[in-house]
């Protein structure tokens, strides 16, 4: 059973050495690589691409439109003479202007305004949680990494172990006893590491999932001096700068819109229109039999619609009610979003501190630990120790190395955790070398293009596609030594 097992972790880690690039990659490189690459972000750009047309189209309700219409007329008094025939020709084109709606067109282009402000706010979301999304794929893969250092450095320590328990039972030092239990926990050692490294794959999947490629030889990152320095400064900055918080915000303000724009639908509307003519007819006179006629005719005229609603069965009375629900459940919203963002503010910072807490246990444990394992080894040569002892004392370090392993990469999550919740985990603010995505010069190209059959202009480009399955992990560096 212990050769299939050898075989076993042998055959993994031959995987992973199989899969090893050459380059290195930083946490900057992954951030840039996702940002550029995964496809979630770039659906949320293209979303709030249709948010803007909103306002393009918004606006286009206050600009004139114009259509035109053409109409041939043939008719055959006598079928049996070819030339008791009349043809009439009309062309004709209008222009329509709206001149007053009732404030309807200002609340709706302030309503969409708002929306769009609303999306590229969710957009911001969307963006902090996809770097912090590389972030918690990057720390994981380096977590498991070393785990993966840690049980493979145990497995070979463990080996030894047994081999010198042999060694000492041959000569009648030790008991069957004692094999026994350093055979069983090599047995756990191993099962530990390939654990581990079936962990460290599902990591490298998600990585490349987030990222869109393999993750390369990572490197241990520096959190960036944009963390608060205290808990109420965390909840201020959240309150003023959280994306999901000033998208609550401009959603109430544009369902306020939308209940002016119900409420302008009672009032008068007034258009200004504008038409030209044209009319061609030739054919048979109405005043003498068999006397044929042409002529051409050209009109124009100007004027104004006055609409007026005088009973609508009841129907924009309820619009107007729903569009005030609509207003009172957006405020509602904003409030939520305030208590929301203040909890997620208060429990990612405590999430950090409590890390960096147990960071500092952790190194304390794990020296304590490395002084009782080697005093253990030392009495256990004497004597005064057994092989149970050595073996507890092997395993306790393990566990306080994994414990700190983890805790250092809770303490980093937690520190992106912090900048995501205040908006601060953003490209921008990272510095990330890559080409800002700024949702506004979308809408600003939108709003001024005017002309339907025009050639428009393209959207967010579609995204690098991962076409290679995910690999193992990289290689087993320097050995952990005990």
């Amino acid at each position: 059973m212990g050769g299939r097992v050898d075989l076993l972790m042998g055959g993994v880690a031959l995987a992973v050495l199989a899969a090893t690039p050459a380059g290195a990659e930083t946490l900057r490189d992954a951030m840039a690589a996702a940002y550029a690459n995964n496809p979630v972000l770039a659906g949320a750009r293209a979303g709030q691409q249709a948010v803007s047309e909103g306002v393009a189209q918004q606006l286009g309700q206050f600009r004139p439109t114009i259509g035109g219409q053409a109409a041939l007329d043939q008719e055959m008094s006598n079928p049996g003479r070819f030339n008791d025939f009349s043809r009439l020709v009309t062309v004709g084109v209008q222009l329509s202007q709206p001149v007053y709606y009732g404030g309807r067109l200002q609340a709706g282009l302030k309503a969409a305004k708002n929306r769009e402000i609303s999306g590229r706010e969710l957009l911001r979301a969307q963006e902090n949680q996809t770097i912090f999304d590389t972030v918690i794929a990057y720390m994981d893969v380096l977590r498991l990494q070393a785990e993966v250092d840690l049980t493979t450095n145990q497995v070979r320590v463990l080996d030894r172990q047994l081999q010198a328990s042999n060694d000492r039972f041959e000569v009648g030092d030790v008991t069957r006893t004692d094999v026994a239990q350093s055979e069983a926990r090599l047995a756990l050692a191993r099962s530990q590491s390939i654990a581990a490294l079936g962990n460290l794959a599902n990591a490298r999947a998600t990585y490349e999932r987030v990222v869109g490629h393999a993750p390369e030889n990572l490197e241990q990152p520096q959190l960036p001096p944009l963390i608060p320095g205290t808990q109420q400064q965390a909840i201020d900055l959240a309150l003023a700068d959280s994306p999901f918080m000033l998208a609550a915000k401009s959603d109430q303000e544009a369902a306020r819109q939308d209940v002016r724009v119900q409420k302008g639908a009672r009032l008068p509307s007034i258009d200004a229109t504008f038409g030209a003519g044209y009319t061609n007819f030739r054919g048979l006179s109405a005043a003498g039999a068999g006397l044929r006629t042409s002529g051409i005719d050209y009109t124009q005229n100007i004027g104004a619609t006055l609409t007026l609603p005088i009973f609508q069965a009841g129907v924009q009375g309820s619009r107007i009610r729903e569009a005030q629900a609509r207003f009172s459940q957006a405020e509602q919203n904003t409030l939520s979003a305030e208590r929301d963002t203040i909890e997620s503010a208060r429990q990612a910072w405590e999430n950090l501190q409590s890390a960096r807490s147990t960071i500092e246990s952790a190194k304390i444990q794990v020296s304590a630990n490395e002084l009782a394992l080697e005093g253990t080894r030392a009495e256990n040569e004497v004597g005064s120790r057994d092989i149970l002892d050595v073996l507890n004392a092997e395993q306790e370090l393990l566990d306080a190395r994994v414990t700190l392993v983890r805790a250092e990469r809770d303490a980093f999550v937690a520190g992106y955790a912090l900048l995501a919740t205040i908006g601060r985990a953003e490209a921008d603010d990272l510095d990330l070398p890559v080409e800002l995505y700024r949702p506004e010069d979308y809408t600003s190209r939108a709003k001024r293009h005017w002309v339907d059959w025009a050639p428009g202009f393209d959207a967010q480009p579609v995204t690098t596609q991962v076409s290679a399955p995910a690999t193992m992990g990289p290689p087993v560096p320097e050995n952990v030594q005990q």
